[in-house]
């Protein structure tokens, strides 16, 4: 079998924000600054618009997209990979009496950045990388490549059952 070149992966998952334990502290803006955090992670700055917006006029055309800071997901040491976020879905549940959120359900979703994404000497495919060899160490430690390890045998493939 031939490859193109790495998988895709994708990541989705849901979290959960509640600013409900720091009422202790002055919250004054509740968990708005962790939500804006998250949502300028896919919104390019004012700043960039603006720039883009001010060449638009001069007449000069930009044909590549606005450039991003590199974003990075880290689940735990083992697993640190660049991914673009492919969907920030906020769903905000409780609110402070100056309606600011207190507490909020979020549906995110990435795809992890490989070197067929990245131009060749980019942090962000060194990352990769690393997060490519991680993945084969780990691999490495699991018993031998052996279908019983799996819970099958070569009967199995042999008659269609698997």
């Amino acid at each position: 079998m031939r490859l193109k070149g790495p998988a895709q992966e994708t990541w989705k998952f849901t979290a959960e924000i509640d600013a409900t334990d720091q009422f202790e502290v002055a919250a004054p803006d509740g968990i708005h600054p962790q939500l804006a955090t998250l949502e300028m992670l896919v919104q390019p700055t004012t700043a960039k618009l603006r720039e883009a917006m001010r060449l638009s006029k001069k007449g000069t055309i930009e044909i590549s997209p606005i450039e991003m800071p590199l974003t990075l997901f880290t689940w735990g040491s083992k697993r640190v990979m660049p991914v673009r976020i492919t969907e920030l879905s906020i769903n905000e549940s409780a609110f402070d009496v100056n309606l600011n959120p207190i507490r909020a359900s979020l549906s995110i979703g990435l795809k992890v950045l490989t070197v067929s994404d990245l131009p060749a000497g980019h942090r962000g495919a060194e990352l990769y990388l690393a997060h490519l060899a991680q993945k084969e160490r780990l691999a490495a430690a699991a018993r031998g490549g052996a279908l019983s390890a799996l819970g099958l045998n070569s009967g199995d493939i042999g008659l269609g059952r698997v």
